[in-house]
């Protein structure tokens, strides 16, 4: 098998990730997306990322549309 490697998951990958995580967790991070307005993948990478590195982007740091 060979991986492709990109710089983002694609919503198909994001699909498949959800499929294999608890409902509620399936739940809470479509619930975020849909929250903030971002791509459930964006939310899938910024929770990856932020358990790997605790600097790393956050949800604390997504505010789309403050100071508007």
């Amino acid at each position: 098998m060979q991986v492709k490697l990109s710089e983002q998951i694609s919503s198909s990958d994001a699909e498949t990730i959800l499929r294999h995580l608890p409902d509620w967790i399936q739940d809470a991070l479509i619930a975020r997306a849909t929250e903030i307005d971002y791509p459930v993948e964006a939310i899938i990478e910024m929770a990856i990322a932020s358990f790997l590195d605790t600097e790393a982007l956050s949800f604390a740091d997504c505010k789309p549309r403050r100071g508007q």
